[in-house]
């Protein structure tokens, strides 16, 4: 009966310890609320330091302390199950899960440093050379103090990007990768960076009373127009040249280089044929310049969905680059439907990775063949050069080619559907150079004309071959893995071009006769690239050695001819009704079924 009663006891001190424990579980879970709705709120929020991991080893610790517990007391079972696997995730995931790149416009940092070299009497930055420039960025760099007075005033422009430093300065490389400087053309654009992220960081640090957390984030020059391209090897070599940089890449990044090369304005400042080769060449320089200097270099390629902007299939993009420029490492963009297309499900995801998995390891272990010939890189410069005339004298030199591109296509319209992350333009100018790749490729596949993806291409071929070259492009197309891909690729979107669809939108969207004989040409020009496409890959009709792709359009044509045919009318009433919002939905329905059936497209 004592027995009894030491065991009812018991039971009821056990079910007291169960109350208080839920009911402190009910309010730290309460308090763990309302801290949320507080923050969501922008409201302030009190809290103790010790309520919350701040990095992923403060997570880890308590994860591994029951691990081990668990395996010392016989219960590895339950130790490597679920538990195991929550530790794996945290290892490889952090607490963010994914991390988040930063990417900013060179000129804004200049923007920035001109506000505080002003505010500090000693003249504008950005109207210095570039010794001077490096020389001032480089002494800041190894100064102890903060750069930036707290009582400066500045722009909102100028004031956004010192936030953003601040921002990262308080977060770290936990939760942010690399900050990639777009439009970079020099040494002193990513030097630049350094020195605000490093001001950043002293300024957070002094406010917090100890080290930020996490690291720097990596800075990645972003080399995008062809000129930029030409220089990006120098500029990598004038870098890692530099003291202080060689020395905080070995320190804080174990001596590695990111770089970053762009597919779409390289495409539209010179056409996609000289854009491929221009790229080539300056992954080789920027690879040979890390080599030199033994750093190891990770090449980030800027691809987009469409062959205009670098993209095409994964394993033959990988394949294609030069020699070294893989090597166990690779970073690429996926942008557009081709996320969902290539990651949208579990099974397409893991094969899309084992994709670039065996890619990346044949790259490295068994490198793509050099041209065999001098010569070829001859021809492949000649070829670029007739091609890039051809494409500039079009696109940028034609008097006529502006109105006929606002006329001819859905561009003008595309600004007024929620369909992209960012404006249409760099600038508030009318003209093709600062528009945005993606809507001067998305609108041109619209119309089934794709032109940025051939434009030039023909004319280079042409040229070449009547100079009695045509063996010599058919051996480089069979032996030459980087020309073969070029070649095919473009192949391929010819495949899907469609003659009679854009002379339609010509002969209804396009008022004036001038521009109407240029749509001619243009179309004439689009049926000479595909001849000698065709000469060059020694095939009797477009993808021939492709036959399921060429299944796949036939199959979608039933569907495309109509929408691009009801797309057609669409603009034309709208051009004359542009606020009829019935229209407009009626556009975005046709221009979401073109893109869906063309692919490829952003």
């Amino acid at each position: 009966m004592r027995l009894l009663e030491l065991g009812q006891n018991e039971i009821a001190a056990d079910q007291d310890t169960i109350h208080l424990g839920k009911s402190l579980w009910v309010k730290e879970l309460t308090k763990a609320r309302r801290r949320l709705e507080l923050l969501l709120e922008d409201l302030p929020c009190e809290y103790e330091p010790w309520d919350y991991y701040e990095t992923t080893e403060q997570l880890l610790e308590p994860l591994l302390l029951c691990y081990e517990s668990l395996q010392s007391c016989g219960a590895a079972v339950l130790a490597d199950g679920r538990l195991a696997d929550l530790i794996r995730r945290v290892a490889t995931f952090g607490m963010g899960l994914m991390k988040l790149d930063l990417r900013q416009e060179s000129g804004r940092h200049s923007e920035a440093l001109d506000a505080i070299t002003k505010y500090l009497d000693m003249g504008m930055y950005s109207e210095w050379d570039e010794e001077k420039k490096l020389e001032f960025l480089t002494r800041e760099l190894k100064s102890k103090r903060p750069l930036v007075p707290p009582t400066i005033q500045v722009t909102p422009d100028v004031k956004e990007v010192l936030e953003t430093f601040r921002v990262a300065a308080e977060l770290g490389n936990d939760s942010l990768g690399a900050y990639v400087i777009s439009m970079a053309s020099n040494a002193s654009d990513v030097l630049a960076v350094e020195l605000l992220q490093k001001d950043a960081r002293l300024a957070v640090s002094g406010e917090l009373g100890r080290p930020c957390p996490g690291g720097t984030l990596r800075v990645v020059p972003l080399f995008e127009t062809v000129k930029d391209l030409r220089g990006a090897g120098l500029v990598i070599r004038k870098l890692l040249s530099i003291d202080w940089y060689s020395e905080h890449i070995i320190k804080n990044h174990s001596g590695h280089q990111e770089v970053m090369v762009g597919y779409s304005d390289s495409g539209k400042d010179a056409g996609r044929f000289t854009a491929a080769w221009e790229l080539y060449k300056a992954q080789e320089d920027v690879v040979a310049a890390c080599k030199d200097h033994k750093i190891k270099v990770t090449l980030f390629h800027g691809r987009g969905g469409s062959i205009g902007r670098g993209g095409g299939p994964t394993y033959l993009a990988i394949q294609s680059q030069p020699p070294g420029s893989v090597m166990g490492t690779l970073r690429s963009t996926e942008q557009g439907e081709m996320v969902q297309a290539k990651f949208g499900m579990p099974h397409t995801a893991v094969r899309q990775l084992e994709i670039y998995t065996t890619a990346v390891l044949l790259a490295t272990l068994k490198p793509p063949e050099r041209p065999r010939e001098e010569k070829w890189r001859n021809l492949m410069d000649e070829i670029s050069k007739i091609s890039c005339q051809s494409y500039r004298s079009t696109v940028y030199e034609n008097p006529e080619f502006l109105a006929y591109f606002h006329e001819a296509t859905p561009q003008a319209e595309l600004g007024f559907l929620n369909i992209g992350s960012r404006p249409t333009r760099r600038k508030s100018s009318t003209g093709i150079g600062h528009l945005r790749a993606i809507p001067w490729v998305f609108a041109w596949t619209q119309t089934r004309f794709v032109l940025p993806a051939w434009l030039g291409v023909g004319a280079g071929l042409k040229g070449v071959c009547e100079q009695g070259h045509t063996q010599d492009l058919k051996a480089m197309y069979k032996e030459w893995p980087f020309f073969q891909s070029t070649i095919d690729l473009i192949e391929m979107v010819l495949g899907k071009a469609d003659v009679p669809i854009a002379k339609h939108y010509d002969e209804v969207l396009v008022s004036d006769k001038n521009r109407r004989e240029l749509g001619a040409e243009l179309r004439r020009e689009l049926l000479t690239t595909e001849k000698f496409v065709l000469v060059v890959s020694g095939h009797e009709k477009l993808s021939e050695n492709n036959r399921s792709l060429r299944r796949l359009i036939e199959s979608r044509l039933p569907y495309l001819n109509p929408m691009n045919l009801l797309q057609v009318e669409i603009l034309k009433r709208l051009r004359s009704d542009d606020d009829n919002h019935k229209l407009r939905d009626a556009l975005l329905i046709t221009i979401n079924g073109i893109a869906a059936g063309m692919r490829n497209t952003g």
